[in-house]
């Protein structure tokens, strides 16, 4: 069983970062199909991401709904600097900020975790 940390730090402006977010998504849906470990996380930009896919309109969101469950956090710190981080909280995912405000990778790759950005 793989253990992996997918990462996106893609921005909502681009139609490259639209392309990143769905590659993204659908890593994690492949190794959720696969029935290995894998985390969904949002970080720089990314955050962002998370109230445009919570849109029931959103060309993505039905990818987005497949995986939400595996979503580990978006950075704490990131969604406040984006201005996102009311949204964010009010989508239901929680903050992390393990490390000075970000989340920790040096604790997932403690744990096992190959981490994966996009």
């Amino acid at each position: 069983m793989s253990k992996v940390a997918i990462v996106v730090l893609a921005d909502t402006e681009t139609h490259e970062g639209l392309g990143r977010v769905v590659n993204a998504l659908e890593s994690v849906k492949e190794f959720k199909d696969g029935h290995d470990d894998v985390q969904l996380i949002f970080d720089g930009a990314g955050p962002k991401w998370i109230p445009e896919l919570e849109k029931p309109d959103h060309k993505l969101h039905g990818l987005y709904n497949a995986v939400k469950d595996r979503i580990g956090g978006a950075c704490e710190f990131c969604a406040g600097a984006f201005g996102v981080k009311d949204k964010v909280v009010a989508c239901g995912v929680k903050l992390a900020g393990e490390y000075d405000g970000h989340p920790s990778f040096k604790k997932l790759v403690a744990q096992g975790y190959q981490v994966i950005t996009f």
